[in-house]
């Protein structure tokens, strides 16, 4: 093959498995939204079946669902007469992943199937077969042909099981009213997850907060600073509401105005009214960008009502190793 020929191989198999995506969009109906709606009310896991192509898909549709915030495992077909069948519970939802619907260790397991009662999901291309007369609900799978030369090699019927099987795990995320805040909670150590950390997560609050009243004189002001370590202290008044902030930046300043008098002056005298503040809902990679535009270490976090909630530190946002 020359050059050309590959590169036209590969544009063929990348259009034809476009097709079949495209063409099992539009066949989308009621038994998608009847399985989304049973993988939303499963008060239990959802097990997940395949063997070989079909079972590294199966695999792929498991971890997709647990990770968008529904319990989801897979068990090997192969595995399950072994002892495996032993993981399956009564309140479980089945989704069988066999573009012939024939595969055999599958069809070995629905006796058990029926015996005890759990719901079975299957993704198919084949809905007259065995397995797919045996399912409560049926997806249809089904591709013209498959991208190979001889049409035997499972390759667009398996990125159709693949894509369905996305759709159904954000199908049920939405439906939960999941969202990023829950994406992000399964997600603690990957790249997305440090994408959608929130500040209210990484700041600093309670006994950790520097904060004092405007009346106090500079020197308590100097010792809250001092042993919170963050550099700075918020000025609230009565209510907790933000006034200003003292930085390390500020008490230069004032050394140079004041000089030997400062610590007579009160908090009051040497905040800087109306800092830049944020809600703790803001993304974090969003506060950074704040504090790098403004250059300051340290923002504030209050709520809605202007009390404050908490300190978030360049570090803080350093250590979560997001940039």
């Amino acid at each position: 093959m020359t050059k050309k020929d590959v590169i036209e191989t590969g544009r063929d198999v990348l259009a034809l498995e476009a097709r079949a995506v495209e063409s099992l969009s539009r066949r989308l109906g009621d038994s998608f939204a009847r399985a989304v709606d049973l993988l939303f009310r499963t008060k239990s896991r959802i097990i997940v079946l395949g063997m070989g192509k079909s079972g590294l898909v199966g695999r792929k549709i498991a971890a997709t669902l647990a990770s968008c915030g529904t319990p989801a495992m897979f068990i090997h077909p192969a595995e399950a007469g072994h002892g495996d069948l032993g993981m399956i519970l009564r309140d479980d939802v089945l989704l069988a992943v066999s573009y012939s619907g024939e595969t055999r260790e599958i069809v070995d397991m629905l006796g058990f199937i029926k015996r005890i009662g759990v719901k079975l999901i299957c993704i198919t291309g084949h809905p007259h077969s065995r397995i797919a007369r045996y399912s409560d609900i049926v997806l249809d799978a089904k591709v013209e042909k498959e991208a190979g030369p001889s049409g035997l090699v499972p390759t667009a019927s398996s990125t159709a099981a693949l894509a369905l099987g996305d759709a159904l795990a954000v199908a049920v995320m939405k439906k939960k009213g999941l969202g990023e805040r829950d994406f992000a909670f399964v997600h603690p150590k990957g790249a997305l997850g440090k994408r959608l950390i929130r500040v209210e997560s990484l700041m600093h609050k309670g006994r950790d907060l520097p904060k004092v009243r405007p009346d106090v004189p500079m020197s308590e002001a100097i010792e809250e600073m001092t042993r919170k370590k963050m550099g700075m202290t918020c000025v609230v008044d009565a209510r907790g509401r933000l006034l200003g902030v003292i930085t390390d930046g500020d008490l230069r300043r004032l050394v140079r105005k004041f000089r030997g008098s400062v610590l007579k002056r009160s908090a009051g005298e040497g905040m800087t009214p109306d800092p830049i503040a944020v809600e703790g809902t803001v993304l974090a990679t969003e506060a950074l960008n704040l504090m790098e535009q403004r250059r300051i270490t340290s923002l504030v976090v209050r709520d809605a009502d202007g009390r404050v909630r908490g300190v978030i530190h360049l570090h803080d946002l350093w250590r979560t190793e997001m940039f």
